[in-house]
């Protein structure tokens, strides 16, 4: 009975050597792909690194109710990345943080106050007739009298093919006539999400019919003179302006209002168009709705549908009523966001029902982010700042080295206890502490340009405590394998005894750990989830190093004669730890015979 229950023991610790060189072998290929991402070091969040971070909390706006979502959240950040990009800032984040938050970070040598103006407003969308447009090739141009489409989306638009000229057909609806035309090729998402290849047609409809885009392509000649006449000034800004410069992107837009004509810029599949506007004759606030629906009637595919209110279907009327008796391209309105042109659809009818569509073989996604890009600017959100933290570069220096200081104070206060105490053990628990350490920050340095995770002071701190929590672990079972060895046992069967209780108390304790650290990050926003996400990635790790590197390493240990034979600095001396001697039963050598005390003596 006692052999296949031996068996059984011996088969279930199995051979703790395959367990350690599968830990290194984890640990050198996080260690090899760190080294081949290029990514050597952790990134560092703005509090190490310096710079500004920005936390806005997004609100309702009056009248509004469950506007705070996901899709308009991420609108919002695709918007406010347009705009930190364009300060000319090149490693900026901004992202979503719980379910109303946006965070922006922004690095050193980036103007502050410019970066605040620009993430705490409002997006900017206006509807401008088209005066001129023609292909930005990097070359300064003068528009010449040839005819070119207009561009379609930009930021949210929805991107074509290229396209030819454009040709229209009316068709008869209900109430309406419905033009159909080729949109251009002008058009970037803001989300990067626009990516259809067909080539698309867009419609205009007084209800229900598409209001359609006019494509352009790309190697068309350029756009005609505008007859709009506007001032010398823009005609030689126009000339000389590079869409394809990001600075010249950028200033363009500066000073621009909503009541002067403006040179804009607008991206396409085959590079940037570059455009004269008039003045805006509708605000984008007047968009009361845009969504993408699905043409199941027509065999559209996807489209755009836009409603307007009072005031903006009067606008649109008239407008749409000029543009419809010109000439492309002056028969087209530029819908402009931030200063730049989303979508450039042209009509051939007023629209005065206050509803229109644009169609153009959309994808969904590519619906959805033009629909949200028109929907933004009657947006129901505003943001709030609720934090704004500014560091120098000097500073956050500073608190690296002081995190990095402390963190090597409490290790080295970690290892002399350990040392003191444990003596002999106390080697095991280091090249543990190393090992966490070691796997800590490479999964950190990883974590950087995967999910764009930052090392923030708060991290640090989270760090430095699970220095604590992680030797806690050893302490645990140090403790174990010393009471088994005081019941008189001696060290390998120790060893092994000791491992259930002890990592039954590590899990639990580990479990509230990750727990609190989980609950922390949900609960939190800003820098301190850094902390909750640190402690939780070494809560982890903790259970990882001592499953598969201190269990097993202890049981080859357990063979060497050092600890084996209890030595003095073994930290396992049964004298020094009270052990009780074992309990042995003496057996006779032979029967014993009673002796009658009553009998008497031979003399």
């Amino acid at each position: 009975m006692a052999a296949p229950k031996k068996g059984r023991k011996q088969a279930a610790q199995g051979k703790p050597g395959r367990t350690l060189v599968l830990i290194m072998i984890a640990l050198v290929a996080m260690t090899g792909g760190m080294f081949l991402s290029g990514h050597t070091t952790p990134r560092l969040g703005i509090d190490l690194a310096g710079g500004t971070s920005i936390t806005l909390e997004a609100k309702n706006e009056p009248g509004q109710k469950n506007a705070i979502n996901q899709t308009n959240l991420n609108t919002a950040v695709d918007i406010i990345n347009n705009r930190v990009n364009g300060l000319g800032v090149s490693e900026a984040e901004v992202q979503t943080q719980g379910d109303r938050n946006i965070i922006v970070n922004i690095p050193k040598g980036t103007n502050a106050k410019q970066a605040r103006e620009q993430v705490g407003t409002t997006a900017q969308l206006y509807f401008r007739p088209v005066l001129a447009q023609q292909p930005s090739t990097g070359a300064a141009e003068k528009p010449t009298p040839k005819p070119s489409d207009s561009g379609k989306d930009k930021s949210g638009g929805d991107k074509s093919k290229d396209g030819d000229k454009p040709k229209g057909s009316d068709e008869p609806k209900e109430e309406a006539t419905s033009p159909s035309g080729t949109p251009t090729t002008q058009g970037r998402s803001v989300t990067e999400a626009l990516k259809a290849d067909a080539t698309p047609s867009s419609t205009t409809d007084a209800k229900d019919d598409p209001a359609k885009d006019k494509k352009d392509d790309g190697k068309k000649d350029p756009s005609p003179t505008p007859s709009g006449d506007p001032t010398a000034q823009l005609q030689e800004q126009f000339a000389k302006l590079d869409c394809t410069d990001k600075k010249a992107r950028a200033k363009v837009k500066e000073g621009i209002k909503p009541s002067d004509p403006v040179v804009a810029c607008g991206e396409n599949k085959n590079g940037w168009d570059k455009f004269i506007l008039g003045p805006s004759e509708v605000n984008g606030k007047e968009v009361d709705d845009a969504k993408a629906v699905y043409d199941t009637q027509g065999a559209a595919g996807w489209k755009v549908t836009m409603n307007f209110s009072k005031t903006g279907t009067k606008q649109f009327a008239d407008i749409t009523g000029k543009l419809a008796s010109k000439q492309p391209p002056q028969n087209e309105f530029g819908i402009v966001m931030d200063g730049e042109v989303v979508s450039a659809p042209y009509v051939s009818q007023a629209l005065t029902t206050g509803d229109a569509e644009i169609s153009g073989s959309f994808s969904q996604d590519e619906a959805k982010d033009l629909a949200n890009i028109l929907s933004y600017g009657a947006l129901p959100l505003t943001f709030k700042e609720q934090s704004v933290t500014t560091v120098s570069a000097a500073l956050g220096g500073e608190q690296l080295r002081a995190g990095m200081i402390a963190g090597a104070i409490g290790l080295a206060l970690v290892i002399i206890y350990l040392v003191a105490y444990y003596r002999g053990l106390a080697l095991i628990a280091i090249a543990s502490l190393f090992v966490s350490a070691a796997l800590t920050y490479t999964i950190m340095t990883l974590l950087g340009p995967t999910i764009k995770f930052a090392l923030n002071l708060p991290a640090v701190c989270g760090a430095i405590v699970a220095i604590g929590i992680t030797a806690d672990s050893f302490i645990v079972y140090f403790e174990r394998i010393r009471d088994e060895v005081r019941e008189g046992r001696t060290l390998r069967p120790a060893v092994e005894r000791a491992w259930p209780r002890a990592r039954r108390t590590i899990l639990v304790s580990d479990f509230v750990s990750f727990l609190a650290a989980a609950v922390l990050f949900i609960v939190t926003v800003g820098k301190v989830q850094g902390f909750a996400f640190t402690l939780g990635l070494t809560t982890l790790l903790d259970v990882v190093v001592v499953f598969f590197f201190t269990k097993p390493l202890m049981t080859i240990m357990a063979r060497k004669k050092f600890f084996a034979s209890g030595g003095k600095w073994s930290g396992l001396d049964p004298k020094r730890l009270g052990a009780k001697p074992p309990l042995r039963r003496s057996r006779p050598s032979g029967p014993t015979v009673p002796v009658d005390s009553t009998t008497p003596k031979e003399a």
